[in-house]
């Protein structure tokens, strides 16, 4: 499973803490902070609840190429 390299940066320009991310997602803070410190791997539905939580496409919490 891909890293949600991106969470944190998408995350902080929303001024969302790691607990405010985590309710709007339905998803414990620890969670969200095992993600972004890239501890844990999200299942692709925990991506998709992140991203629509952050008013983002999954696509963009991933690392950019190129």
């Amino acid at each position: 499973m891909k890293k949600l390299t991106r969470l944190k940066t998408v995350r902080e320009r929303r001024a969302l803490s790691q607990g405010e991310l985590g309710e709007l997602a339905g998803l414990a803070k620890m969670t969200v902070h095992r993600i972004e410190t890239g501890q844990h791997a999200p299942y692709p539905s925990t991506a998709r609840k992140l991203a629509r939580a952050l008013g983002v496409e999954p696509h963009e919490l991933f690392e950019e190429v190129g």
